[in-house]
C-alpha cells in the first residue's frame, strides 16, 4: 500500500510533504508532485505535512479520485524526484479547496 497524492495538489504544490519522506518517493511536475508506489513504505509521514491535505492511503482514496492511484505512478516515473521543499507558488492558497482541478494539472 502507498500514499496517494491527489486532485488538491494540483496548482497548490506544497512540499512540506518532501522533507519528511524518508525514502525519496516525491516527485515534481509543473504544478503537482506525484508519489512513486514502489518507493513509497506507507510510513505515513507526508499526510500530515500537507497543508492541502492532499495526500491520502490509498485504500482511503475516494472513489471520485481513484484515478489518481495510476495517475501518481504515471508521472511519478515520467518527472524528477524532489528531495528538497521549495516554495509554493505564489497563488497557492487561492487554488488550496479548489475543486475538480485535474483539468489544470500540466504534464511538461
Amino acid at each position: 500500500m502507498a500514499f496517494v497524492v491527489l486532485d488538491n495538489c494540483i496548482k497548490c504544490k506544497y512540499t512540506d510533504c518532501v522533507a519528511v519522506c524518508p525514502v525519496d518517493a516525491f516527485f515534481e511536475g509543473p504544478n503537482f508532485l506525484a508519489i512513486d508506489p514502489v518507493i513509497c513504505i506507507d510510513c505515513g509521514l507526508c499526510e500530515p505535512e500537507c497543508p492541502a491535505n492532499a495526500i491520502v492511503q490509498q485504500d482511503k482514496v475516494p472513489a471520485e479520485q481513484h484515478g489518481f492511484i495510476q495517475l501518481n505512478a504515471e508521472l511519478a516515473a515520467l518527472w524528477p524526484n524532489i528531495r528538497e521543499v521549495k516554495p509554493a507558488p505564489t497563488d497557492a492558497d487561492t487554488w488550496n479547496g479548489v475543486p475538480d482541478k485535474l483539468q489544470y494539472l500540466a504534464i511538461e
